[in-house]
């Protein structure tokens, strides 16, 4: 192959998954290791509200502002030539109203280069991810172990094992009432 490959778009994506091809995605906070995962091959890039404790060494995400995501996402968009890059909302940037997410997921798209927003949350935010997709702007869900709900969870998740299980699938096969383009199933605690 010569020259750059092109960049991965959404329905690239979604083509894939229907020829039963593995989607790899990983999480890159900067412009090196983007360019490294880009090379190797990685499908989607992440950036992720996780940058507070793998950059800035917190124990939580809540304190992640938009801004930073943003500085991030720019870092990371120019480090990628071929990999499809998803910005996080942080906590409380699309949670309070639509018009809100509106505004901040356009400044992701605008402002950071992303082709995704990612937002975690099932039923609460359909309306929001309704909006937004059918703004032109593509969402990706995020079920399961939500750092940003840490505080009403009991060391990082209240739920057993069993109803962990039950609540992700029931939230990851609820029909695309929100036009949301994918599912990220977060990571679970403790055994189960």
């Amino acid at each position: 192959m010569t020259g750059v490959p092109n960049k991965l778009r959404v329905p690239d994506l979604a083509a894939m998954k229907t020829r039963g091809e593995r989607i790899v995605m990983l999480t890159a906070y900067d412009a090196t290791m983007a360019r490294l995962f880009d090379r190797a091959g990685i499908d989607v890039l992440l950036v992720g509200d996780s940058l507070e404790y793998v950059i800035l060494g917190l124990d939580t995400t809540i304190p992640v502002t938009l801004d930073a995501v943003i500085h991030h996402t720019v870092a990371v968009t120019r480090g990628a030539s071929r990999a499809l890059v998803v910005a996080d909302m942080p906590f409380l940037t699309y949670q309070i109203t639509t018009d809100q997410a509106m505004r901040n997921a356009a400044s992701h798209f605008q402002e950071g280069g992303a082709a995704v927003a990612k937002l975690e949350g099932g039923r609460p935010v359909v309306d929001t991810v309704r909006r937004l997709a059918t703004s032109g702007l593509p969402v990706m869900g995020h079920v399961g172990l939500t750092p940003q709900h840490v505080h009403r969870l009991a060391r990082g998740d209240a739920a057993t094992g069993s109803q962990r299980r039950g609540s992700k699938q029931t939230e990851a096969r609820r029909p695309r009432s929100g036009r949301r383009w994918s599912i990220c199933v977060g990571p679970r605690s403790g055994p189960g």
